[in-house]
């Protein structure tokens, strides 16, 4: 081989070597970054021991597991797993559990400001817009405010705008708010505060001794939620009037909370994902949810021989007079409260302003293709 042969096949070797070389670190650079790192999980206790509302949890920790992979998974426990649901909260600030799954009713004994995040008065909105106030009205900044003011650990997001709550089962049917004066009667945060004003004896239970306390005459009346988990805790069995529509909760949604510390050691795309999968439980919750309610509402009828009612406007504007009074007593005592009812208020009367110029009267439309 001649000293040029010699020279063109080193510097052919020098060509492959380097190309090689190159290709490898491109190929280093177009590869996606696959971490080897263990699983993160976390344990999330729900404050629901079956029925719906175990599904729905369910739901949003399915959309969470899918979007994260390998990189993090949520462990869904059911109500008492860890702690008892009233010590749910504290449990999350603590780290004894990573996270939880229920209603900020079920923390109102903190602050009588919890139960303005979903069970507060209504202001002519229904859920949907007390989630878009929390979304783009001012309402998460001031949630947080008072996570940061009560010495919490947390962060939470809201999902699943719930239709309004019936007024409840009742022994006879309710035709004016008279009847329901002195009666035992069970709910949670505010609308404690509301039916007391009306007269009513209030007992603030959790949802499994409901219907035991009302067989028993521990109280005589109750509302829950909703037709679906009413009826899987036999309520048609202890009451066959069961009262539709109400103001004492209106509108309302689930709170998923986190313990902060944990929520901020993960990875920005983990963070995101807790987040977003709260929101895309939103749709799927009133989609699912709804014809579940619609469903089970005929079968309490038809299966259990229930007395469906419309709660009388009568008692839903004695309801609304209630409301006032409680609304102005705790305001003056409590200036965080008062500061979100006029942050609700000013949302309120802008976007229902225009939702009530502009959508139709379905009932309307409804009546005319069925009477």
């Amino acid at each position: 081989m001649t000293k040029t042969a010699k020279e063109n096949s080193a510097s052919r070797r020098k060509f492959l070597k380097g190309g090689l070389a190159a290709g490898a670190a491109a190929a280093t650079l177009a590869a996606p970054q696959v971490s080897r790192a263990q699983t993160v999980n976390l344990k999330m206790q729900a404050a629901w021991g079956g029925g719906i509302f175990l599904e729905n949890a369910k739901s949003y920790v399915d959309r969470v597991n899918a979007m994260a992979g390998n990189a993090l998974k949520i462990d869904l426990l059911s109500v008492g797993a860890v702690v008892k649901t009233s010590q749910m909260q504290d449990a999350v600030h603590r780290g004894v559990l990573d996270a939880a799954h229920y209603v900020p009713a079920y923390w109102y004994s903190k602050s009588k400001a919890a139960s303005l995040f979903g069970t507060g008065p209504c202001f002519g909105w229904s859920s949907q817009e007390v989630l878009g106030w929390v979304h783009y009205g001012g309402g998460q900044e001031l949630f947080d405010e008072l996570m940061a003011s009560l010495g919490l650990n947390v962060v939470s997001f809201f999902n699943s705008p719930m239709p309004a709550q019936p007024l409840g089962w009742f022994k006879e049917e309710i035709k004016d708010a008279s009847q329901m004066n002195g009666l035992k009667y069970r709910t949670v945060g505010l609308a404690a505060d509301v039916m007391l004003e009306m007269g009513m004896s209030v007992v603030q239970l959790p949802g499994g001794e409901i219907q035991p306390a009302m067989k028993s005459g521990l109280i005589d009346a109750a509302e829950f939620n909703n037709p679906t988990s009413d009826r899987d805790f036999g309520m048609q069995d202890v009451a066959k009037n069961y009262m539709l529509a109400s103001f004492h909760q209106s509108q309302e949604f689930f709170e998923v909370t986190f313990n902060k510390k944990t929520y901020e050691s993960l990875p920005a795309e983990l963070q995101a994902i807790l987040k977003f999968a709260s929101e895309a439980e939103n749709a799927n919750f009133y989609w699912h949810n709804t014809k579940r309610y619609a469903d089970d509402l005929v079968r309490l009828q038809e299966e259990s021989g229930v007395q469906v009612h419309r709660t009388p406007d009568s008692v839903m504007s004695d309801q609304l007079k209630a409301w006032d009074v409680v609304v102005d007593r705790i305001s003056a005592e409590d200036a965080f409260f008062a500061k979100v009812i006029a942050s609700q208020k000013a949302y309120a009367k802008s976007v229902m302003n225009y939702l009530n110029l502009n959508q139709p009267d379905y009932k309307l439309a409804y009546k005319h293709y069925f009477g």
